[in-house]
């Protein structure tokens, strides 16, 4: 597709595509082709995260929908989660979201959910770029879409996280650091832990436009471990600007990233008779966890990059729980998409039921040392790892030497024009030495 990549359309703003006229052009082209979908007027979602642009790009969608005859409901900051079920329980028949995720501010994007709470089929989105290529018609005057801000948003969100974890659970007696980012987290996550029993800390929760994700949640939680140690905590949780994302430290300050999140859920799952068939990670997931399964039997499969991939996968196999080492992890049983705030509940809800540790409970999966380094590409970096000899001989090489004790992956990003580069395996040194070596090439292969 010539906009729409792994996970909606991002870019810089003020750059293409990201930018008023075309998210403006953007929205017209989207309502037009929803509109054609039903045979009623109809309403579209519009949520966003925190950043200052989410105020111009709003103002651009509802403009395009309402001259395509489509009608706006304005949720303002929240989760990306939230606003997939909030476009299901509403009747709407889409949702919005302005967000550039886990990006700087300087970034925004726009990403689509259908009436269902799930990402618009490449059939649709197919579709809104067709329509991208003809001139703005407006419907006639009487048939402009309307828009009306939703200002309960909030509060049904909350209620509806609360209800994901069991009946009758508390977590009173527990002390958890919460990391925002920044983002659009920072109003209901502190609120739905206070309100099932914990004591709550909210660190990077006063968003202002320009301070999401800054040197905070889940891409750098390392001011949330230095905060749970001193606050003496039980455990904290960083989320991403969106909040589809989730990592965690222990009660010593250490990372509990997505796979040791997946291998906890899944343990407590499996024990109580209660995982209703595998689990699905990514190519990016680590060895360790797929050991750790094997020796629970429980089953594990891979899909490619993205939560996309993960839920479709999830559904082939009629599966409820997966994830990515990134933190997007995946409850179908609790929620239609990854949401960092419910998956953060699911954890805590094992931890306050068996008052174990966090430290204690991923202490079965024995996490391979991992590295990975972006080299930058242009042009067609898929085929260029497919078909040069010269790097598909390192990676061959690189291979033998791990033994059959490690991965080596080498994967064209989504999102950057990078590949990456990634090396697992039992030894850090052997691993940094291997990844370095095979990066050197790629970026030899790749330069004119």
């Amino acid at each position: 597709m010539k906009y729409f990549g792994t996970d909606g359309i991002r870019g810089r703003v003020g750059e293409s595509p990201i930018t008023v006229e075309f998210i403006l052009k953007l929205g017209w082209a989207a309502g037009t082709v929803l509109a054609a979908q039903s045979d009623e007027r109809c309403a579209v979602v519009i949520g966003k995260d925190t950043r200052i642009s989410g105020y111009l790009f709003e103002s651009a969608l509802e403009a395009g929908l309402s001259a395509a005859g489509v009608d706006v409901l304005l949720l303002g900051p929240m989760p990306t989660p939230a606003i997939a079920h909030l476009t299901r329980s509403m009747g709407a028949v889409a949702g919005i979201v302005i967000s550039a995720s886990h990006n700087a501010y300087e970034d925004n994007g726009i990403k689509f959910f259908s009436g269902e709470g799930l990402k618009l089929d490449d059939g649709l989105q197919g579709q809104i770029e067709a329509a991208l290529d003809r001139p703005i018609a407006h419907v006639e005057p009487h048939r402009l879409g309307r828009a009306a801000r939703i200002d309960d948003a909030v509060g049904r969100y909350i209620e509806y996280c609360k209800g994901t974890v069991t009946w009758g659970t508390r977590f009173d007696g527990l002390k958890i650091v919460l990391d925002c980012a920044n983002g659009a987290t920072y109003r209901i996550a502190p609120e739905v832990f206070r309100e099932l029993g914990a004591e709550v800390v909210s660190i990077h929760h006063k968003p202002d436009g320009l301070n999401i994700n800054e040197a905070c949640g889940s891409t750098d939680p390392s001011s949330l471990a230095a905060r749970v140690v001193s606050e003496k905590a039980d455990l904290g949780i960083a989320f991403d600007g969106d909040g589809d994302r989730v990592v965690m430290v222990d009660h010593a300050g250490e990372l509990v990233d997505g796979d040791q999140i997946l291998y906890l859920l899944a343990s407590a799952r499996h024990a109580a008779g209660q995982l209703f068939g595998g689990v699905v990670g990514t190519v990016m997931s680590n060895f360790g966890l797929e050991e750790a399964f094997a020796r629970q039997r429980i089953p594990f499969a891979r899909s490619k990059v993205g939560d996309r991939h993960v839920h479709d996968e999830l559904c082939r196999n009629g599966w409820v729980l997966g994830g990515e080492t990134s933190g997007h992890i995946l409850c179908l049983d609790r929620a239609s998409t990854g949401c960092g705030i419910v998956s953060a509940l699911q954890v805590v809800e094992v931890v306050a039921d068996g008052r174990q540790s966090l430290s204690a409970l991923v202490t079965g999966m024995y996490k391979y040392p991992q590295v990975m380094i972006n080299v930058p590409v242009q042009g067609n970096a898929r085929q260029l790892i497919e078909t040069d000899a010269t790097v598909s001989a390192a990676v061959a090489e690189a291979e033998k030497r791990l033994d059959g004790q490690g991965r080596v992956i080498l994967r064209p990003s989504g999102t950057e024009p990078v590949v990456r580069v990634t090396v697992e395996g039992r030894q850090r040194q052997a691993v940094q030495s291997l990844a370095e070596e095979l990066a050197e090439v790629v970026a030899g292969a790749v330069t004119p």
